[in-house]
């Protein structure tokens, strides 16, 4: 007997088509997504500011239920898949509690013997005031949200320790989607221990790197829960986690509606250490929502790719029987996981012990948990079973293999897009003749390397030139030559063919290719990278992708990775010789080659992108460059040009890049060493409704990188170089962020900017935080924790104070004119991570922190007690006077 006589898709999705297409339509309407669907909802109209991002709301109504989802997990809030509503109804007004629909989070204690065919049969759809499951809220959302939004969704979800959806359903569409491309984003991190040898930290992209994977279904009726199981196989007996959602947590038993269908992954990662590794090496879980007799195309996905299947079920039907019989020849291991008491035991036994040898099983593989049966040591049998599977020769793939199963069962990729699979191949041609980065960096991206750093230096000494006051003379004049001499120079080259080749990839006229490309130059730049130095296990906080932890200070520079970053740059360099030779005269405006790069940058920097403001390498600014990117931003922006400039400050590893990337949703590179040292700006818009309430109409976010060298940096050039550039940053701002480690002193650069701002009466609102702490302290101004900044300060500080002619009269920051230490400066942020990496999910604790954080500092912009807010004019005359 063949598959296709019992388990074709079709025959199953036939079932009940109308209801669920029904099912779909009034689950869209009812969380007010329907009008999302022929355009879809972006990710920047989920970053967007509005009057919600100042309050801790709760959802009122089912509408407000995805964009509190998506604020929540934008926060790395634990608990954003809670879905319950605070509702203004009275008791006696509530409809009585409808009947659930079955699902194995639902045991049947009363089932008989012949269980009724109505386990199929659709619950009515969630009332106003009756909460929605979360399963049912993802599916709706991700259904409504374009690629690059999916993509977002995922990466906080997996930084948030969920399970990810890695099968999205739509029956109303006959179609079912593998999210390869939403997946793509998440970077894993974990302990490689070889059999011999010193084992190590390993770091790759969750789609490419392959692992054995154990797929967990349900058979009909299960009296036992699939995801408890599951969470409890992942947990260590003493940290319990939810990485998949299940009954006993809020609004659990709410019947799903549109998520039966839904397949969820889940990694297991080692972090080295003996107590709290289940298993020696990275393992993948897949969850199926529903019964396989209703999503046979799902299952027979699961029986392709997974090195062993786990079918949860209390009965065995003839019907049953059947579908597992078309499995024979499959190479994939099944076990059984049964409640006999709360079936047909007789027949069960009679059913398996036909299924054995078709399926080659023996009775190990059979397991039955009944409610006598210790919790305990039943996942310890289970976890043995999965540890032995994966010790043994077995089906090892990655997500991206998954695909290609996908494909050749009929299920759609995400990633076989057109506009996608241009940009990849584009991608490719680049990155292909990559052999080297930083003789790539020399051969190709010639224009920001000697020649870019002699003229920045001739640029620096004319500056100090004029600064000093002195009237033009033999040397000025020498100077100004030179560095035209070093821009002709730059301007007689043309633009390598690698760089062509990503011009035209961002000057693609589908704005989706644009994105597409952008994402994929990322990822496939990381690949060409130089790997990381193994560490010991304890140091695996400073390395974990997208965040980072307590790091030494002692470094100032790193090597830079070739990124994005260094192709903009170059473009950058080619309209600054350009521009510099046609101020002078040298170059008839005419003749131009380049004067559309700050355009086509400019498209990036709106749809999420970061772009340099200080050139990492040469610790200086590209002037021309820089103000032609705010000259396009002005006209693109037009009538909504009013700007508030947010920067944040601090030493490299103090995580002020999480905290911006935190509270705002942005995608600034975090952790030392993994990323670009120069300072980077995001824009992020404030939505039209709540524009005038603020103040502003965008707010431009500046992360200052690895600027700012910390403590250790006490006098000399290099500290010079630093405080100017302290200095730069927080006069460009309207607010100033300062994160600090736990040491007593703020970084001396940024004490000496303070200084000299405070000499022009330009000092932006600031905040000081004070992050990884290992207490839970809340944040607050409370007498603890204003104490580091009211103490007597190290040398470093004083020496600041001192290159300012302040003298000993300056003793802290406290003594500054401008600082009230009674007012709410000073915040204590607690620990990054709940429990210990790579399985931690980000604490409670610390989200809630960002969010008061970032309460308060658009209240303090709503009620004008940062300096004037700018318009992008009268940014850039500022720029130029800094």
């Amino acid at each position: 007997m063949e598959a296709d006589d019992y388990g074709t898709n079709e025959a199953q999705d036939s079932d009940f088509p109308t209801a669920e297409r029904s099912r779909l339509q009034e689950m869209l309407s009812l969380l007010g997504l329907e009008t999302y669907q022929a355009q879809k909802l972006s990710l920047q109209d989920a970053l967007q500011i509005s009057s919600d991002s100042m309050r801790n709301w709760a959802p009122q109504a089912p509408k407000d239920l995805p964009w509190n989802f998506l604020r929540k997990l934008q926060a790395l809030n634990a608990e954003a898949r809670n879905t319950t509503m605070v509702l203004d109804v009275p008791p006696d007004a509530r409809p009585m509690e409808k009947e659930s629909q079955m699902e194995e989070e639902i045991i049947y204690w009363d089932a008989a013997d012949d269980i009724s065919a109505d386990i199929y049969s659709f619950s009515e759809l969630p009332t106003p005031d009756t909460p929605v499951n979360p399963l049912d809220l993802l599916c709706a959302l991700l259904l409504s949200s374009d690629g690059f939004l999916q993509q977002e969704i995922v990466l906080k979800m997996s930084l948030c320790q969920f399970a990810l959806p890695l099968v999205l359903p739509d029956s109303e569409n006959h179609y079912h989607t593998f999210l390869l491309w939403a997946l793509r984003a998440v970077v894993r991190t974990w302990w490689a221990q070889p059999p011999r040898g010193v084992g190590g930290l390993r770091e790759d992209s969750a789609v490419l790197s392959r692992a054995p994977t154990f797929a967990f279904v349900r058979m009909e009726v299960s009296s036992n829960s699939k995801s408890q199981l599951l969470n409890a196989v992942l947990s260590p007996s003493h940290r319990p986690r939810d990485c998949f959602w299940h009954r006993d947590l809020s609004v659990g038993t709410n019947p799903r509606e549109i998520a039966d269908g839904l397949v969820e992954v889940s990694w297991f990662l080692p972090s080295g250490r003996e107590d709290l590794d289940v298993f020696p090496e990275p393992v993948a879980f897949l969850n199926l929502r529903g019964d396989i007799g209703s999503h046979w195309l799902q299952f027979k996905l699961l029986t392709e790719i997974s090195s062993a299947v786990f079918i949860l079920t209390d009965n065995i039907s003839r019907k049953d029987y059947k579908l597992l019989y078309s499995l024979r020849g499959s190479a994939t291991k099944y076990y059984f996981i049964l409640s006999p008491y709360r079936g047909k035991r007789n027949t069960n036994l009679r059913f398996l012990n036909k299924l054995i040898p078709v399926l080659k099983m023996d009775h190990s593989h059979v397991l039955v948990k009944v409610s006598s049966t210790d919790s305990a040591g039943f996942v310890r049998r289970v976890r043995s079973i999965v540890a032995h599977v994966a010790r043994s020769p077995c089906r090892r793939l990655s997500v991206e293999e998954m695909a290609h199963a996908a494909r050749k069962l009929g299920l759609r990729v995400d990633e076989d897009c057109d506009e996608c699979q241009r940009a990849k191949q584009r991608m490719e041609r680049i990155t292909r003749r990559i052999k080297d980065c930083d003789a790539y960096r020399r051969d190709e991206l010639w224009l920001q390397g000697d020649p870019w750093r002699k003229a920045a230096q001739v640029e620096k000494e004319l500056c100090q030139a004029q600064r000093a006051g002195d009237p033009p003379d033999k040397g000025r004049a020498e100077l100004g030559h030179r560095l035209l001499e070093l821009r002709a120079q730059q301007n007689r080259q043309d633009p390598a063919w690698g760089l062509q080749e990503f011009i035209a990839g961002i000057s693609s006229a589908s704005l989706a290719e644009k994105q597409y490309f952008l994402r994929w130059m990322e990822w496939g730049l990381a690949r060409v990278a130089q790997p990381r130095p193994r560490q010991p296990p304890e140091t695996i906080l400073s390395l974990r992708p997208k965040h980072c932890g307590m790091v030494d200070f002692g470094e100032l520079l790193w090597p830079e990775p070739l990124g994005v970053e260094h192709f903009l740059r170059e473009m950058g360099q080619f309209y600054e010789a350009e521009s510099c030779l046609v101020e002078a005269g040298k170059l008839p405006a005419g003749q131009r080659r380049f004067a559309h790069f700050p355009g086509l940058a400019l498209e990036l920097l709106l749809k999420g992108l970061p772009l340099e403001l200080i050139d990492g390498s040469t610790l200086s600014t590209p002037l021309h460059w820089v103000t032609g990117l705010l000259k396009e931003l002005h006209v693109r922006l037009e009538r909504r040009s009013r700007l508030v400039v947010l920067s944040a400050l601090g030493a490299p590893g103090t995580g002020k890049s999480t905290l911006l990337n935190t509270m705002f949703g942005l995608r600034f590179a975090t952790g030392r060493g993994c990323g670009p040292r120069g300072a980077f700006m995001q824009l992020v818009t404030v939505a039209e409704n709540f524009s005038q309430d603020l103040g502003c109409d965008h707010i431009l976010v500046i992360d200052s990188g690895g600027l700012i060298g910390g403590a250790l940096t006490a006098a000399g050039e290099r500290f010079e170089l630093e405080a100017s550039l302290a200095t730069l940053l927080m006069g460009l701002s309207n607010v100033t962020v300062v994160s600090l480690a736990e040491t007593r002193d703020i970084p001396p650069a940024v004490l000496h900017a303070f200084l000299r701002l405070e000499k022009t009466g330009h000092v932006p609102n600031y905040q000081f935080v004070y992050q990884n702490l290992q207490d839970a302290c809340v944040p607050g101004p409370r007498p603890r924790d204003r104490r580091p900044l009211l103490d007597p300060p190290g040398d470093v500080s004083r020496a600041g104070a001192q290159m300012e002619k302040q003298g000993d009269g300056i003793r802290t920051l406290a003594d500054l004119a401008f600082c009230d230490p009674e007012k709410q400066h000073v915040w204590h942020i607690p620990g990054l991570w709940h429990g210990v990496p790579p399985m931690a999910a980000v604490s409670l604790g610390y989200s809630e922190a960002i969010f008061e954080l970032k309460r308060c500092l658009l209240e303090n912009i709503r009620n004008g007690l940062s300096n004037q807010n700018k318009n992008i004019q009268q940014l850039i005359e500022l720029v130029r006077r800094l």
